[in-house]
C-alpha cells in the first residue's frame, strides 16, 4: 500500500503526520502488545511458584521478552499466517509463542502460555496498554507543543490592546495576550483531568471470576495475583469485578476528556480564523505556495480550517466510542472487538489537527495598525468605564446618561466623548480622571 492507494487519509495524505501512531494502533502493534501480555503473564505464573514451572530455565526469560521487545513485521506476519488457519487472532499469538518455546527447549512449560485465560484477558490489557503509551509518547508531546506556542504568544502579546467582541458587537477592550492565555489555562485544566483517568484493564478468565485458575489451583489467591499482575507488572488499573470483558467506563472517560480538549482547540481555531478575517493577523507567505487557484492575492487560513475539520471527525468518533464501548449484552458480545480496532483513528485525526493548529499559529503576523484602528473607531466602549466612575461618586443616573449618548446612530469619537465629559456636573478632578480613559488603556487586569 502506498499513500496514494490508502483508503484513509490517516495512512495516505497525512501519513507523515501520523506515522508515529503505527507503533501503538496498527495490527502489528496490537500483535506486539499481545505478545507482551502473554510473555509477562507466563513469567508471573513462574514467580507465583506453580510447581509445574519450578524447573523453567529463567535464563530464557530475557529471550522470550525479546519476542515483544524486538517484534518484527516478519514475526507479525507469521502470526497472521497462523490466524488464517485458526481464524482466531489471540489463539494465533498463543500458537506462535508455543513454537518459539519449542525452539528454546521449553516444551514442558508451553501449556502455561495463556493458562486459564480468555482472549479478552489479552485484548483488554494489550489495548489499554498501547493507548496509555500512545497518549504518553505521542499525544501529550504534540499537545505540549501547542501549549508552549500559546504561552509564547500570550507573553509576546500581553500588552497588546484588543477590541473585544461579545455577541459579535464591540465590547469592553481586552488584551490579546490575555485572550490567548484563556486557552492555555483551559487546556491545562483539562489535561490535569485527563491525567487522573485510569487506564483500566480486565483480567480474570472467561467470565471474570478466575474459574479455570481456581479449579486448577484453589489454594492460590488469584484475585490478588491478577491485581498484582495488571497494576504492578503492566502498570494498568485492574478492573474487578467484571464480566468477560472490560466494562470500558474508564476508557469512555478518557475519550470524553480527549473530546473536551479537542473542543477547546476547535474554539481556538475558530477565533483565530475570525481574527484573520478581521485583518487582525496577516500570515507568513511561503514562496511557491498558492492560496487560491483563481485569486492570486489570497492567503487562506487553511491550517485552522484543516484542524477544525479533523477535530470534528475525531470528536464524532470519540463520542461513538465513549457511548458504545460501555454497553455489552449480558456477559459479553463481540461488538467491542471491531470498535476497539478503530481507537487509533480519532487519535490520528487529533494529531493531524494539533499539527495544523501549530503550523497556523507559527504563521501569524500581528497587524497592530488594524487592532488600533478598530479601537479608535469604537470610543463608545469606554462608556462602561465612565458610568462606573460616576456611580462611584454619586452622580445621578449615570448609566442612563451614557446610554443616551451611545445608543444613537451617530458615531462616538474621542472628541464627542470628551465633549460629553466636559458638560458633566462633576468636579474637575473627576473630569480629568475620565479624560484619561481610552479604548487602548481600558483593558482591566
Amino acid at each position: 500500500m502506498t499513500s496514494l492507494s490508502a483508503v484513509s487519509p490517516i495512512d495516505g495524505r497525512y501519513r507523515s503526520k501520523t506515522k508515529k501512531l503505527s507503533a501503538y494502533f496498527s495490527e502489528e502493534a496490537l500483535i506486539k502488545y499481545r505478545i507482551l501480555v502473554e510473555v509477562e503473564y507466563f513469567i508471573a505464573l513462574y514467580e507465583q511458584g506453580l510447581p509445574q514451572l519450578k524447573d523453567v530455565d529463567t535464563n530464557n526469560f530475557k529471550k522470550i521478552r525479546e519476542l515483544y521487545e524486538n517484534c518484527t513485521s516478519i514475526d507479525a506476519q507469521a502470526i497472521k499466517d497462523i490466524e488464517k488457519i485458526t481464524n482466531h487472532d489471540v489463539k494465533a499469538v498463543e500458537y506462535f509463542l508455543k513454537e518459539e518455546f519449542d525452539k528454546l527447549g521449553m516444551q514442558d512449560s508451553k501449556e502455561f502460555i495463556h493458562f486459564g485465560l480468555t482472549s479478552q484477558d489479552i485484548n483488554n490489557t494489550a489495548i489499554p496498554l498501547s493507548l496509555k503509551d500512545a497518549i504518553k509518547e505521542v499525544y501529550i508531546p504534540e499537545l505540549n507543543n501547542i501549549l508552549d506556542k500559546l504561552k509564547e504568544l500570550a507573553s509576546e502579546w500581553k500588552d497588546i490592546p484588543l477590541l473585544a467582541r461579545t455577541h459579535g458587537q464591540p465590547a469592553s477592550p481586552t488584551r490579546l495576550g490575555k485572550e490567548i492565555d484563556v486557552f492555555v489555562v483551559r487546556i491545562e485544566e483539562q489535561l490535569n483531568l485527563l491525567n487522573t483517568v485510569p487506564h483500566a484493564a480486565k483480567f480474570g478468565g472467561a467470565t471474570g471470576n478466575y474459574n479455570a485458575h481456581k479449579v486448577a489451583y484453589p489454594e492460590i489467591d488469584w484475585k490478588a495475583f491478577g491485581n498484582d499482575f495488571v497494576e504492578n507488572k503492566l502498570g494498568l488499573h485492574h478492573s474487578f469485578p467484571t464480566t468477560q470483558i472490560e466494562h470500558y467506563d474508564h476508557i469512555a472517560a478518557l475519550f470524553d476528556s480527549l473530546k473536551r480538549i479537542n473542543n477547546i482547540l476547535l474554539d481556538l481555531d475558530r477565533d483565530i480564523w475570525t481574527y484573520i478575517s478581521m485583518d487582525y493577523f496577516k500570515q507568513k507567505i511561503k514562496k511557491g505556495e498558492i492560496g487560491s487557484s483563481a485569486m492570486p492575492h489570497k492567503v487562506n487560513p487553511i491550517d485552522f480550517e484543516n484542524s477544525e475539520g479533523n477535530l470534528g471527525i475525531a470528536n464524532a468518533l470519540f463520542e461513538h466510542l465513549a457511548g458504545k464501548l460501555p454497553v455489552s449484552r449480558l456477559q459479553r458480545d463481540l461488538t467491542d472487538s471491531t470498535v476497539l480496532r478503530n481507537i487509533g483513528v480519532p487519535v490520528g485525526h487529533t494529531i493531524i489537527a494539533f499539527k495544523s493548529t501549530l503550523k497556523g499559529l507559527n504563521k501569524l503576523l500581528l497587524n497592530e495598525d488594524k487592532l488600533n484602528a478598530d479601537l479608535e473607531n469604537n470610543w463608545a466602549v469606554v462608556a462602561e468605564a465612565i458610568q462606573t466612575i460616576l456611580r462611584r461618586d454619586g452622580f445621578k443616573n449615570p448609566y442612563e446618561a451614557l446610554k443616551g449618548l451611545t445608543r444613537t446612530n451617530e458615531k462616538i469619537t474621542e472628541q464627542s466623548m470628551s465633549a460629553f465629559i466636559d458638560q458633566l456636573e462633576v468636579s474637575d478632578d473627576i473630569k480629568n480622571e475620565l479624560h484619561k480613559i481610552t479604548p487602548q488603556n481600558y483593558t482591566g487586569i
